[in-house]
């Protein structure tokens, strides 16, 4: 499974954020691949695709961080998966 994993960064945990970024690199724990993560420029805020076969490895990721910034998951899917989910409601 896909998902789009957002956050934001209060201005009162920024430097402790970056600290365990640059001590952690960001990592995800095992189970969790990391597609890719973007920074938003001028903010304290961003987000990744990340891919997991289950929902606990992506709340034990959560778990590490959510202590110092507000994160947000949502499942995620391509464009080959909604597309038929899409023709079938549009032929409604």
């Amino acid at each position: 499974m896909l998902f789009i994993v957002s956050w934001t960064i209060s201005p009162d945990n920024r430097d402790a954020a970056i600290a365990r970024f640059l001590k952690t690199g960001g990592a995800p724990p095992a189970g969790v691949t990391m597609h890719g993560r973007w920074h938003a420029v001028g903010s304290s805020a961003g987000f990744g695709i990340a891919e997991a076969s289950d929902f606990v490895p992506i709340q034990q990721w959560v778990l590490q961080w959510n202590d110092l910034m507000s994160m947000d998951v949502h499942a995620a899917l391509t464009d080959e998966q909604i597309a038929p989910l899409l023709a079938a409601t549009a032929a409604r």
